[in-house]
């Protein structure tokens, strides 16, 4: 039988460590093998080898105000205005407020027992509860890790699998500590951690899960190296031994915003119970969803204690947003929705083989009542997609196959469909019928940034007329994008075509400017035809270069404004300068 120490052991140090390997390999082997232990030198002593400049830090600006953040989601999530309204609050003031403590000596901000907006998420599955934090997170810049309380609960006392989550922050970050300190931890599931209610006595598993989330949620250290971790012992050597310095790191969690979420739908009659003896009415059996979310908005801190939460736990989670159920008119406008990422993600699936991919309006309805009678959410969008086109991105890759329009036959009429696709995939009718969902496509767009026009434009710093609108709609149409990079897309060619007037300048002492309206006759080229920003300069070049000289020998000017009619018709426009710069 193997004895085991219950006393506990101090945990050898480097120099310890090496000293007690050299005696186990003295021990086996004798003196054939030994640990070289190499001079301990800083990395800036070690000639010949300068120092390396320090890696530049993700610089943190958290300047966001809520209805910025409320219009940048509006973009990407269906319905949910309320939940939408409070987080982007919270988060927005959490981010603001730590904002204004680096910038400022506010004595308000150093005051003990300060309280973190930290978010309690309620609803059903599959209606945007992740995706909106995921989004939160990227517009904000900040590392985002997500969890599951469920993982917690499988192994009882989970105190170091809490912390796990928090050092994943600074693996997000780069093993940027400081931006890793103004992380997102999401936890979802965190209903299944309450305590059961029929249970006698204390529910060690869950409540001791609840316990080990107590400090990270609101203020603690936590050490990055993994206590009995070899490889993080055999990393501190190493540092050890390239620095000469033992260095200790941690994560302080004072400013990393804890967001938790569960269905809750066992809390339902409790809430019903208080609600009753209140005598607000919901003394009747819930009989529908709506129902069920009309009383899981009037959750109270009390009801959470009841439904098997510790108190201290409930108060860290001040702020609380309810979600809504889908309906199927939800689901249809996600699919609708251009920056969604399911009908991006088919569309890069079948790009991947070279095959361009229109959606018909009716196959998207069919979708979403397929989905919605599945009762998961948006998941059920998913998988009744995938379901549907399966057999096509299967055969469709191995044919000739290089457009795809999925209309309505795809569901009714699966088999003939695609023998139709695989048999003559340029039959006219088949281009016919992809040109007419793109062109639908291309207008859906058009009106999508129309009604965003003013947000855009803010935030690419650039001027969205109607024609900058129809170019990026073009832009979005033939590639694979979402709305924000079909804009960044016409920014970027504007850029460039800018940049060509300080190209002409340099080479040839001569200033041109390019009118808008001649920038946006070379971004449709750029979008419509094989043209590359690369081969603007050139061009203009070749159109300007010589009758500009000779205009600028002629008339000693050498400012010129460039047209559209100039790109048009060049010679045209060079006779025109002479001959007004002729007398009489």
């Amino acid at each position: 039988m193997i004895s085991m120490s219950t006393k506990s052991e101090k945990i050898p140090d480097p120099k310890e460590l090496e000293k007690e390997i050299s005696e186990f390999l003295a021990k086996k082997f004798g003196g054939h093998v030994k640990v070289l232990s190499p001079m301990v030198m800083t990395q800036e002593a070690v000639a010949g080898k300068p120092k390396e400049p320090p890696r530049d830090k993700k610089k943190i600006n958290f300047n966001l105000k809520p209805e910025e953040l409320i219009a940048y989601l509006d973009q990407y999530v269906v319905k949910q205005d309320q939940a939408k309204a409070i987080l982007a609050t919270k988060v927005c003031t959490h981010f603001n407020r730590i904002r204004r403590a680096q910038e400022s000596r506010d004595a308000v901000e150093t005051l003990a027992g300060s309280i973190k907006n930290n978010v309690l998420m309620i609803g059903p599955t599959g209606v945007g509860k992740t995706y909106i934090i995921k989004l939160i997170a990227a517009k904000l810049g900040v590392p985002f890790v997500k969890g599951d309380a469920t993982k917690f609960s499988e192994t009882g006392y989970v105190g170091g699998d809490v912390e796990d989550l928090v050092r994943d922050l600074v693996r997000e970050a780069d093993d940027d500590i400081e931006l890793a300190q103004h992380g997102i931890i999401y936890i979802d599931e965190i209903d299944k951690i309450a305590s059961a209610r029929n249970l006698i006595g204390a529910d060690v598993s869950r409540t001791g899960v609840q316990r080990a989330l107590l400090k990270p949620m609101e203020e603690t250290d936590v050490d990055l190296k993994v206590p009995h971790d070899p490889i993080a012992m055999m990393q501190e050597i190493e540092r050890f031994r390239k620095t000469g310095k033992r260095e200790k790191q941690s994560i302080n969690t004072k400013n990393v915003l804890f967001i938790m979420s569960g269905a809750f739908t066992d809390m339902v009659p409790i809430i019903q119970r208080r609600l009753t003896r209140q005598g607000i009415g919901f003394g009747a059996r819930i009989v529908s969803a709506k129902e069920q979310l009309d009383t899981l908005a009037h959750v109270k801190a009390e009801d959470l204690i009841e439904f098997g939460f510790e108190s201290e736990f409930v108060g860290r989670l001040p702020v609380k947003a309810v979600f809504e159920h889908l309906t199927e008119e939800d689901l249809y406008q996600i699919l609708k929705n251009p920056n969604n990422p399911i009908m991006l993600g088919k569309k890069l699936d079948f790009a991947a083989y070279g095959i361009a991919v229109k959606f018909e309006d009716a196959y998207l309805r069919r979708m979403a009542e397929l989905a919605f009678a599945e009762g998961t959410g948006a998941r059920g969008l998913v998988s009744v997609i995938e379901k549907a086109l399966l057999d096509f991105e299967k055969a469709l890759p191995s044919s000739a196959a290089d457009q795809f329009p999925v209309t309505l036959d795809v569901v009714t009429s699966p088999r003939q469909a695609l023998e139709r696709l695989l048999a003559t995939p340029q039959d006219p009718r088949i281009r016919n019928s992809f040109e007419r969902l793109a062109d639908a496509e291309r207008a859906e767009m058009r009106d999508y940034l129309q009604a965003n026009r003013k947000q855009f434009t803010e935030k690419y710093g650039l001027t969205m007329t109607p024609a900058r609108i129809d170019l990026a709609a073009g832009c979005y149409a033939k590639n694979v994008m979402d709305s924000g990079n079909a804009v960044r897309q016409i920014k970027s060619y504007h850029d460039d075509i800018k940049n060509v007037e300080l190209y002409f300048f340099k080479n040839h002492d001569i200033n041109i400017v390019i009118e808008e309206d001649a920038i946006d006759f070379i971004m449709e080229m750029l979008v419509e035809s094989a043209l590359a920003p690369r081969d603007v300069y050139p061009k203009l070049n070749g159109y300007f270069e010589h009758g500009l000289k000779l205009v600028r020998e002629k008339t000693g000017r050498s400012r010129f404004l460039i047209t559209r009619a100039a790109l048009i018709d060049p010679e045209g426009y060079v006779r025109d300068l002479i001959t007004s710069a002729q007398p009489g």
